[in-house]
Order: C-alpha cells, then structure tokens, then sequence
C-alpha cells in the first residue's frame, strides 16, 4: 500500500502486540499512536474522543505538542475533528488549512501541517471519537490509507467500548441514550407493572475477536456464511409462516434483495483483506451504514435501518453460532423480554415463571402475542419507538403496562415511585380479592357471569384464585403450539382431563383448534400457509373441515376426557351456518363412535359457535336455532367489521371498540340472541378493562370471559353499576356520528360513582 510500511495487517497485528503490554491506559493509547504514525508514514497521529460536555478532547497525539493532551477541546461541527464527528465520515485533505472549516488551535502546534487524513470512530454506527493523520507536505492520501484508518478506528473503538483504554465513565454516552437513564412513551398493551432486566429476543453478538490470522480463510468464512444467509432467506420466503416468525414477507423480501447486493459483499471483503476478521468485517461495515442512514434526511431510508441491522445480525449469527432465540437461555429471575415483534408460540417458548413483561418496538394490542402476554399475566407495551437502540442486555427496566411507560436504566427516584406504584396495585389486589367470592351483581340485581380464557394447564389455577365462574375460552391451540410434535390423542385427553377436574362443577367451553393467520404449527406443512392475507385464508374451522381427521382427533379426546361429565366445545371462524353444520356432524360421528365401542360419553353436551365473522351476523336467525350458545369473538370480528388488520400497528388503532358502529353491532346480535333465548358470552379483549367491560354490561351482556387479571376488578365495576340507568342512557349513543363514545361512557362512571 503506498505510503504505508507494511499494510494494514502488518499495522493491526502490531495494534495487538501493543493492546498486550502491561501499561497504564495513557500508556498504552500513546504507544498506539506512535505505531499508526509510524505505519502511515505520518508525522502527527492524534485520537480525540468525546466527553460527556459533547466535546472532542485531544486524548493522546504523536506528533502536536504533548502539553495539548487533555487540554485540547473542540465542539462537535467545530474544525475539522468536529465536522468529521459530526457528519461520521472520512475528510482526506491535501492541504487542510485552506479548507473554510479549519479550526487553529496555538497550543498544539499544527500549523506547520498541511495535510490530513481524519475517520471516526464508530461504535454501533455512533462516533464515539476522531483518529486523524497528518503530515507536512500537502499530500493526497490514497482509498486504501483510508481504509487502513477505518480499520484501526474499528479497532479502536472496540477496546474504548471495553474500558481498555480509559475509564468508560471519563467518556460522554455518544449514542445519546446508550447509558443514560431513558424514557419511552409506548402503547399499553396488557395492564400490570414490572421491574426487571433486559433480554433480547435476539441477543446481540459481540465480536471478540477482530484481527485476522489467517485473511484467505476468512474471506472464505464471510463468504460461506453470505452464502447460507441468501439460502436461508430464501427458504423463509418458500416455507416459512412468516407471522410465526415475526418477520413479514415484504421484509424478507428486502432482506433477500440487501443480501444479494455485490456491494455489500464487496465492502466486507475489503475490510477483511485489510486484516479484519469476518465477524469484524461484518460490523465495520454495519457501523458505517448506521453512521450514514442515521444522519439521512428521508425517513425511508432511516426505516431501512432496522432491515441493515437485522441482515448484518442474521450474518453475525450465522458466522458465530449464537442462537436466533435467548428462549433457551439461562434467564434472569426478573426477565423483562425485549424484541421487535414476535408470534405467540415465540413468547410460549420462555419460562413462564421468570417472565415478568415484555416490550415490543412494534406490535400491535390485538395482535395474538399480546392475547397471549395477557393471559400469562406479564405487563406488556407495544411501539416501543427505537427499544432496541436505547437497551443493552442485563439492563434494569421498568414497564407501565397500565400507561404504556418504559423507563430504561432508571433512576433511583424512578424505582421508588413504580415500587409504591406496585405496592398500591398489590393492596387493589387484596381488595380484588376481598370480593372474589363476592357475587357478581350489579346494584339493580342483574347478575353479570365472569369467565377467565386460559389456554394451558398453567392457567388452571387462576380459575379459583380469581374467584371467576368458569372458563368462558379454552385455547385448545396452545397445547399444539408449544409441542415438538403434533400432541398424540392420550396426551390431548390428559390435558382436557385436568382441565375439567380443576374446573369442577364450573362451565368450561373448549374451543377447537384455531391454528392458522399468525398461530402456526412448527411441525405443519407450512407451504400450504404462504397466503397473501392469512387473517382471511386457511385458518380455524376452515382447516379443520378441509382435514377432517385433525378435528375429529381432537373432537374425540375431548368427549373421552369429558366422560360422565359436561362438556362445551363450539368452533372458530365460522363463516355460515352450512360450516357450522358441517363441523357438528363430526361431533356427531365421534359419539356415533364411542357407542359402538361402549365407552361412557358426556352427561351433558353443548355445542356453540364463535361469532367472529360478520357474515354470521347476517344470519343468526337461521344459525341460533342450530346452536346451544354463541361467543362473540370481538378481536377478529372487529378487526373484520373495520377491515383492518389487528397485528398491523399503523391500522389496529384507527377505530375504536367504544365506537358506536360496534355498540350498535353487538347490540344488534344481544337482540337476536335474546328473541331466540340462546346464552351469549364475549370472550374477546375488548371484556378485560373495566370501562369496555361496563359498555358490554350497558348492551346487555349478561356474560363475559377475561384474562385472570381482569375478573377483579371487571367485578368491582358490576357491582358499582346500576345496570338499568346505563342501558337506557345508552340508547342515545348508537346513532352518534362521532368516532367514539369513550368520553361519554367515561363520564357516566363518573357521574354515577362507577369503579372503572
């Protein structure tokens, strides 16, 4: 390389001769300057690194006065150091004392040069300081110098990072955030407050080891491991549920179109053959794009940040082995679980035990991870705006699923606050529980029935601590999700067994499998689920009657399990009353079958329908005398009705469930319920806070189905309420113009002293 001894790799095998000497910091920064000087051909060597008053002070100089070290300070866009700083590019000037931005500084004597080659140093695509050259001569630097400086300023800023130069709290938090007490405004997703650590969904990975040893065999590594990503993206594209995932197609296809980029490949492979390892490679290359996307004006383009970072993750995982999932990890006993998005059975996979919440930078609250994160009980917050930016793992954290807050390292005035905050929900708990076998009426005599949905054997023991009334939604798909394989009849039965013993004289209505949209199977042909819209495609009943023998199975534990006893069961996503006709012959073939073999069959049978298809709607005259019961599934149906998809989080809040286009809805099916006298619960999301709760009560529901959490204080409000002045004052909102009645509903409790 011209005008270097050596190249590159001469220069970082030396960096790390150096990197090892027993010296002090100072020492130790000094002689790294002298050997880049020495390398380079240069005369001056300087490193400015940025402190917490956001200046760039003179750290250590081969070359300018050594007086000037630590007493040298520039502000960032202030000279040369500060312009590179601030816009996180090279400058390369033959002579740079005619250039407008030169800054002169007297007591370090540079104005005796001319030339100067200067690059940030990158950390995680912010500049956490300046490494800059000099010479006497006006002299043009050539691509590869410069190249060679990025090299060293990554390796720089790895051992700044670490702490092996000077002390990580003399530097400033360059990332702005990075370790600075931070607050996040989010969407509450499910209510509760939780006090923990950090863990990624996606751990981050940590080069380790950035300084070649052999640069054939790396290169052959980088482009091995392009190689399998390109395929792995493909085979996501071909075979994978992309919602199951939580990654969507239109990602993966601009993952798919950055992997396949030359210039990509092109730019790591020169960083490699400058003497960096293949992972090193990989993140010199990603902090360069992030120093650039993150100053870019169009907000397109900052957006495809998160696409480079998760491409430049996926790569650094392939090379490293570190898994795609820190579900398996040993866990902190407070673990607050950071991620992007993710589908449900991801969320299934962690210890349940050591969950505390969950924080998703996307996300929507409807969406079925969220369904999921409610009846686990964790506090969850969605649109977490730039998490992942802001939080390392193992930080402390506290989430507001109530408000939606996220306070990341937080301080101690902070903690003190949430820990009251928390003690006052524990003492509302003990009010909850005060009332829990406390009857569930209103103060004008109507009784209004609590249900709890649960989904796994887990779940069970909320049915009596919440003092609810049964189990108004069984999730039958949740036991196939976390299997490794598809659960065999016996182990289905066991499940529904121990379902029904902890239930007792309780009512439970076991819903059938509704897999399908974002609820995969991991062991299912997932080729038959690449659909354009899977929310509206292959899901639910519509599988289950197009593969029979996967409904009859569970049908047929299900009346084995309830032997002697009563059973519930009703079906998802029936669209017309021929599909539900359809599904009860089944029903009927299996109790066809346990007589002709003898064995004992329920004492009592019922068997509903979920109401979450519009189209049904229209049709609850000819469907009710059909059914035992109905359960309005008001996630999906709304979702329907606005045509909007829940999990999408620029939509799932355009329209709001208190509108009067719903109230005026559902009171439409309690009417038609109620002249055909068939029972009507509402197991959706909209039953679990107290003001939709109360609304649901004012339509006329008599029965409702909840997460655990909820039947407290679901309970207190019923019996606040006067059930009959909230209906008729009602009646004048169903023909309101307005998006939403919340404020009106809100003003009732308050005038009437209702606890919502």
């Amino acid at each position: 390389m011209a005008g270097a001894v050596g190249g590159p790799r001469v220069l970082l095998r030396k960096l790390r001769e150096v990197m090892a000497e027993q010296v002090t910091a100072q020492q130790r920064l000094d002689n790294i300057v002298v050997l880049i000087a020495s390398n380079m051909v240069a005369e001056v060597c300087s490193v400015y690194l940025i402190r917490p008053s956001n200046e760039l002070e003179l750290f250590a100089t081969e070359g300018l006065k050594p007086s000037a070290v630590h007493q040298t300070r520039l502000k960032i866009g202030e000279g040369l150091v500060g312009d590179i700083a601030s816009h996180a590019r090279p400058l390369n000037l033959a002579d740079a004392q005619s250039h407008p931005g030169f800054a002169y500084r007297p007591e370090t004597g540079e104005e005796v040069y001319k030339s100067l080659m200067g690059v940030p140093i990158l950390r995680s695509g912010r500049v956490v300081g300046v490494l800059a050259v000099q010479n006497r001569t006006k002299r043009n630097y050539t691509e590869e110098e410069v190249e060679a400086l990025q090299t060293v300023a990554m390796v720089l800023a790895e051992v700044v990072a670490a702490g092996d130069l000077i002390n990580l709290d003399e530097l400033a938090d360059t990332t702005e955030t990075r370790r600075r007490p931070v607050h996040i405004a989010a969407s509450p997703f499910a209510e509760g407050i939780a006090l923990g650590h950090a863990v990624l969904h996606e751990p981050r990975v940590h080069v380790a080891r950035l300084i070649a040893e052999d640069v054939d065999a790396e290169t052959e590594r980088l482009e091995q491991a392009v190689y399998q990503l390109r395929g792995n993206i493909d085979d996501l594209l071909e075979t994978e549920d992309l919602s199951h995932a939580g990654e969507h197609r239109e990602v993966l296809q601009a993952y798919r179109m950055f992997a396949n980029d030359r210039g990509w490949l092109q730019r790591m492979s020169e960083a490699v053959r400058t003497g960096l390892t293949a992972e090193a490679a990989v993140e010199r290359v990603q902090n360069d794009t992030r120093a650039r996307l993150l100053r870019a004006a169009d907000p397109y383009l900052r957006d495809r940040l998160h696409d480079f970072d998760d491409l430049a993750n996926r790569l650094l995982r392939q090379l490293t082995g570190v898994g795609l999932s820190s579900a398996s990890g040993n866990l902190p006993i407070d673990t607050i679980l950071i991620a992007r998005n993710m589908g449900p059975a991801e969320l299934l996979d962690y210890d349940k035990e050591r969950l505390r919440g969950l924080v998703l930078e996307e996300g929507a609250a409807n969406a079925h991870v969220a369904i999921v994160a409610r009846a686990m009980g964790i506090a969850t917050v969605g649109r977490a705006e730039a998490i992942l930016d802001t939080i390392d793992q193992g930080d402390a954290i506290i989430i507001d699923g109530d408000a939606g807050d996220v306070y990341v390292r937080p301080t101690s005035d902070i903690i003190d606050a949430y820990s009251e905050k928390a003690r006052f929900r524990a003492r509302k708990q003990e009010q909850y529980k005060a009332i829990r076998h406390e009857p569930s009426v209103t103060q004008d005599g109507e009784k209004v029935a609590l249900y709890v949905n649960a989904g796994l054997q887990v779940d069970l023991g909320h049915l009596h601590a919440s003092g609810a009334e049964g189990i108004g939604l069984f999730r039958t798909e949740l036991q196939f999700m976390v299997a490794a394989k598809l659960p065999s009849l016996k182990d289905q039965i066991e499940l529904y067994n121990a379902v029904l013993d902890v239930a007792g004289d309780h009512p439970t209505v076991f819903r059938t499998l509704d897999i399908g949209g974002d609820k995969m199977l991991p062991y299912m042909d997932i080729a038959d689920f690449k659909e354009e819209n899977p929310a509206l495609g292959w899901r639910a009943i519509r599988i289950g009657l197009d593969r029979p023998a996967l409904l009859r199975h569970q049908l047929r534990a299900l009346l084995t399990a309830a032997a002697g006893r009563s059973l519930r069961v009703m079906f998802p996503m029936v669209a017309e009353v021929a599909e539900f006709r359809r599904a009860r012959a089944l029903v009927d073939k299996e109790l066809a079958r346990l007589r002709k073999f003898g064995h004992a069959e329920p004492a009592h049978l019922e068997i509903g329908t979920m109401l979450e298809v519009p189209s049904l709607v229209w049709q609850l005259d000819t469907l009710l005398p059909y059914v035992d019961f109905v359960s309005v599934g008001s996630n999906d149906l709304l979702q329907f009705l606005f045509a909007t998809d829940r999990g999408n989080s620029r939509v799932s809040n355009r329209y709001d469930i208190l509108s009067p286009a719903v109230l005026g809805f559902l009171r439409y099916i309690i009417k038609k319920c109620r002249a055909h006298d068939v029972p009507v619960t509402l197991c959706g999301e909209m039953s679990g806070k107290p003001l939709e709760a109360m609304a649901l009560v004012g339509l006329g529901f008599r029965r409702i189905s909840m997460s655990p959490a909820a039947i407290g204080p679901v309970k207190m409000m019923v019996r606040s309420l006067n059930a009959g002045l909230l209906e008729a004052y009602m009646e004048g909102l169903y023909g309101l113009p307005d998006a939403t009645v919340r404020e009106a509903l809100t003003d009732f409790a308050q005038d009437h002293d209702v606890a919502i």
